[in-house]
């Protein structure tokens, strides 16, 4: 059965009316052979990439899933648990109408390849709009996909790494040292999660989640397996207030 419709703006990007309950949501849906508690999920970023699979994973888990992106209309996925929402991350008042009826966000933005090597600032622009938002919501769990290289992970990108790295990500990265520093100084219960290098292709469940600094390295993880553990947080918290790299 379809869930309720709930306030915000539709694949056309007018305003919608809600109906039924309010967050927090949660009922027992039936996955498999087990059963989970559900929970209602904003992506951000959700029309590729990782994004695109953690919709694709959250909806698989049972959960139900708000998918947030200016393109959200492209989104080819048939899901009665699924409802795309049009919107700007860095338009306030989306982000706001995108909150409603809301448990758990997840900021899953990414810049374009051809956008790297000019300024960035999509990713701190886009959190400090959502981080208030969220505090006023009354929302507290954001799960935010950063980078193996971002904050204190930075020191562990090996020596030969280093200036490729900064002359081909740095502006990117500076600005998502921002985006998880403006995460940290909030009152929210955060996860970072750091993927190292992404490829395609199916999830593999064989991916590592390296939680201890010490242990933190580069490595090829596919975006579905990001997406998994995504999931995986979601329903069950395991790395709140942690940053964790991913790799395979």
């Amino acid at each position: 059965m379809p869930f309720p419709p709930r306030a915000g703006r539709n694949a056309a990007g007018s305003v919608g009316v809600s109906h039924g309950t309010d967050r927090p949501f949660r009922r027992l849906s039936s996955v498999g052979t087990r059963e989970v508690n559900v929970t209602h999920v904003l992506v951000i970023g959700a029309s590729k990439g990782i994004g695109l699979e953690t919709v694709k994973a959250a909806l698989k888990a049972g959960h139900r899933v708000r998918a947030f992106a200016r393109s959200a209309a492209d989104i080819a996925i048939s899901d009665p648990g699924l409802e795309r929402f049009t919107g700007n991350a860095l338009d306030s008042g989306d982000v706001v109408a995108a909150l409603e009826g809301i448990d758990v966000v997840v900021q899953a933005l990414g810049v374009p390849a051809s956008k790297l090597l000019g300024p960035v600032s999509l990713f701190s622009e886009a959190t400090n709009r959502l981080v208030p938002a969220m505090e006023r919501a009354g929302i507290r769990r954001i799960i935010a996909v950063t980078g193996f290289g971002t904050g204190d992970s930075r020191a562990a990108i090996g020596l030969l790494q280093r200036v490729p790295f900064r002359l081909v990500f740095g502006r990117a990265y500076d600005d998502k040292d921002a985006q998880e520093m403006r995460i940290r100084k909030s009152g929210l219960d955060w996860t970072f999660v750091r993927p190292g290098v992404l490829t395609p292709g199916a999830a593999t469940g064989r991916y590592k989640v390296l939680a201890d600094p010490t242990s933190w390295r580069n490595g090829l993880v596919s975006r579905a397996d990001v997406a998994d553990f995504i999931a995986g947080e979601i329903g069950q918290p395991a790395h709140v207030r942690q940053a964790v790299v991913l790799v395979g």
